[in-house]
């Protein structure tokens, strides 16, 4: 047996119309090629679908199996064209995030926030869980964009540029280090370090300070979220080194100290990576656009 999407709107329009002259009205053809369609049809079934002696034509049982089969498939292949016009037209699609960097929630959930006031019907999620086999499971389609503070050359990837920060020492006022104007790798070897828990080569101050200078912290202790680890850094129970966006609050406030790293201005940038054939879509270009600039609002307070 084969049947077509016609046959379901054949039968369907029948039903409703409750004749072959209208329902051909309806679906604008002739009365006698809508015959030829039904026999068609009722020639694949092996059975009657009409009762044809009654007025107005009802359905034989036969066919209303094949109705009902209608009116539950009918409507998912409307909505499921509707999707596809909204895909074409750019207004839907699917935004899932991975991160390599813990203190970007900070800025990434208020650009999240106009992100969805703009795009409504696309899909946003962060997949943390990725975020350190992340350019892979971007490549896979697991994901749709990656934030990174390290690009790799990869085929299939554009990495676009979303603005630079500066990694700033912060420290409690109470700590020696505040009568510093500027850190040295050598100032952290008495120091507990307070990082985030990933692995060093995705922190700034080793990449750029200690491991170059073959320098180790007295201790280093990981901690997940950024509001613990300057609850910790006023305690005087340790020194961290943040993006500057994070510690936009705490510049004013008499318990903690900032300071920049040696030798000075040091600045690293962060990327969105995406694969090459997404990066033109509206929904995308928009985000990466909000990326670029609510940020800065951040860093400047």
């Amino acid at each position: 047996m084969y049947i077509e999407l016609r046959h379901l709107r054949t039968i369907r329009a029948i039903q409703q119309a409750g004749g072959l002259a209208r329902a051909a009205e309806m679906m604008n053809m002739t009365q006698s090629a809508l015959s030829h369609q039904v026999a068609g049809l009722e020639n694949q079934v092996g059975m009657e679908l009409f009762v044809r002696r009654s007025k107005p034509m009802t359905l034989s049982s036969a066919g209303i199996r094949l109705l009902r089969t209608a009116e539950r498939i009918l409507p998912e292949i409307a909505a499921l064209e509707e999707e596809f016009q909204s895909l074409r037209s750019g207004k839907t699609g699917r935004l899932h995030i991975a991160i390599q960097c813990h203190a970007c929630f900070d800025w990434l959930f208020p650009v999240l926030e106009m992100f969805r006031h703009a795009w409504p019907e696309v899909d946003v999620d962060i997949r943390a869980g990725l975020a350190f086999d992340s350019f892979p499971a971007l490549l896979r389609e697991e994901v749709d964009l990656v934030i990174s503070s390290n690009p790799e050359p990869l085929p299939g990837l554009t990495f676009h540029p979303l603005f630079d920060y500066q990694p700033t020492f912060v420290a409690s006022a109470l700590n020696p280090l505040a009568a510093k104007a500027m850190i040295e790798a050598e100032d952290f070897r008495d120091q507990t370090l307070i990082t985030y828990p990933v692995s060093r080569d995705k922190l700034d101050v080793f990449t750029d300070l200690l491991t170059p200078a073959k320098v180790e912290p007295r201790a280093q202790r990981p901690v997940e979220l950024t509001a613990v680890i300057l609850m910790l850094v006023g305690s005087n129970r340790g020194v961290a080194v943040l993006p500057d966006w994070v510690i936009r609050d705490v510049k004013m406030n008499a318990d903690y100290v900032t300071r920049p790293l040696a030798p000075g201005n040091l600045t690293r940038r962060l990327y969105a990576a995406t694969r090459d054939e997404d990066a033109a879509k509206p929904f995308m270009a928009h985000f990466l656009k909000l990326g670029r600039s609510e940020p800065v609002k951040l860093q400047r307070g």
